[in-house]
């Protein structure tokens, strides 16, 4: 539009000064039809904001027949080629803002994936990528925090290059085969989705913004070097192997070096960031990470140990499906790979241990395997907790800082509490369900021990 204005206007100078008979005429007439033109495009927009608003109103209620005619509708003017760029565009634009305004509200590419996976589904789940990759290309990368950009690497599962200028992400999924009704039906309830999300907690600056963020802000600069890639590497790699391995006492032995390497690259970590200027030193973060159906409160218990063995806080929010946590980056590095590391061994010992039955047939193996996830989740717990005093304690009794460990930790849980009152000043503790099933339990605990976590001599052999 803003092109056919600029050329309208010199087309009606251009004509007003040509001394050729006819010429002004013929200018004012093409004058006429640009505008016309303008006005049959202002008023497409309008009836397609007006089927946007019923779709929302059919999503909210929900009212499948009053959506699939919405649908139906917009797809019809998506296939006319009089009104397609206009619907197009609109729709580009009405989702842009929409993701815009998830930003604002806190939420980060990641969490958007999860929740629209969550609520809808994968393909859904691929518009909402579509979308917030062309909304974050907007801004020069520098002023993009690093972790989103990694995050949309990750959902990407790779890098992917970007549509050419001239196509949108709704031509290209056009030009993959996908019909408009399907397109349709599939981006409104993204939309929706966008537009009715709730307010979260800012841990990150926002997309344009890393660069500005002010000194204590949450989010980190990309002045500031980034947690030993080499140290998360190995840590990595002894946690795949503990993943992969069938015998359970080699799954102890490298699940206690992954343990037992966080701990010391945590404690290094802190000894050399003591006293550092530099705003973003000593800063307490948010990381959230996803805890997903089924035995969301027993898998929420096994990341709160693994957490407070790593001297950070969580924060459970159930009906979106994420936790997050606060801590400094080492630790929430540790959180992360570890809890992942510890879901899937016990996941795995559990789809081994199968079904069970109690006396009269019936099934028990709901409460079974929530049994055995609180158990193992409460003994890990206390393994992890054992770990870490021992690993501070000779880190404290062999480091030529040692003597510095003990107040600069507590400083450090100090700032963690400051972050956790900041950002979430009205939470409530919860309590998971009591095991029911006596034998889940006790396979949990097992379990658990079997996968005992502390320094051993093959470890450090």
């Amino acid at each position: 539009m803003g092109k056919a204005r600029r050329t309208g206007r010199h087309g009606a100078r251009h004509g007003s000064c040509d001394p050729r008979p006819g010429a002004a005429s013929f200018a004012g007439e093409q004058g006429d039809d640009e505008a016309a033109a303008r006005w049959v495009d202002v008023e497409v927009r309008g009836v397609l904001l007006r089927l946007l608003g019923e779709a929302y109103d059919a999503l909210d209620e929900p009212d499948e027949y009053q959506l699939d005619s919405v649908t139906a509708s917009v797809a019809a003017m998506c296939a006319a080629s009089t009104t397609r760029r206009v619907v197009v565009l609109t729709l580009l634009d009405s989702m842009a803002s929409a993701t815009s305004r998830a930003w604002q509200l806190g939420w980060q590419p990641a969490d958007v994936h999860r929740l629209v996976g969550r609520r809808l589904g994968v393909p859904e789940q691929a518009i909402a990528l579509d979308a917030m990759r062309h909304e974050l290309e907007q801004y020069a990368p520098s002023t993009v925090d690093r972790r989103w950009l990694a995050q949309l690497r990750e959902l990407a599962d790779g890098p992917t290059a970007p549509a050419p200028s001239s196509t949108s992400w709704i031509d290209a999924r056009r030009d993959t085969g996908t019909d408009w009704f399907t397109l349709v039906s599939q981006v409104l309830p993204v939309m929706h989705l966008l537009t009715r999300l709730p307010q979260l907690e800012r841990l990150t600056p926002l997309p344009g913004e890393a660069r500005a963020a002010a000194p204590g802000a949450a989010g980190r600069s990309d002045d500031t070097p980034p947690a030993d890639e080499r140290i998360l590497s190995r840590v990595r790699m002894l946690l795949a192997k503990a993943e992969s391995t069938t015998f359970e006492a080699e799954a102890a032995t490298f699940t206690a070096g992954a343990q037992a390497l966080m701990t010391r690259h945590s404690i290094d970590a802190a000894l050399l960031d003591r006293g550092a200027d530099h705003p973003a030193h000593g800063q307490a973060l948010g990381r959230r990470i996803g805890i997903d159906n089924p035995y969301e409160s027993q898998k929420a218990s096994l990341l709160q140990a693994v957490a407070s063995a790593n001297r950070c806080r969580t924060v459970w929010a159930r009906e979106l499906g994420f936790a997050t946590v606060v801590g400094f980056e080492t630790d929430l590095d540790s959180v992360e790979l570890l809890f992942t590391s510890l879901l899937v061994q016990a996941t795995r010992t559990l789809a081994a241990a199968g079904p069970r039955r109690d006396l009269h047939g019936g099934s028990r193996t709901r409460s079974f395997r929530q049994s055995f996830l609180s158990a193992f989740a409460h003994r890990i717990g206390e393994r992890l907790q054992e770990a870490t005093a021992q690993a501070e304690a000779e880190a404290e009794a062999g480091h030529s800082n040692g003597r510095e460990l003990v107040p600069l930790l507590t400083a450090r849980a100090e700032q963690v509490d400051e972050a956790m009152a900041s950002w979430f000043p009205h939470v409530r503790r919860s309590r998971v369900s009591l095991p029911r099933d006596a034998e889940g339990w006790h396979s949990g605990r097992s379990a658990a021990d079997r996968a005992q976590l502390g320094a051993s001599p093959r470890l450090e052999g």
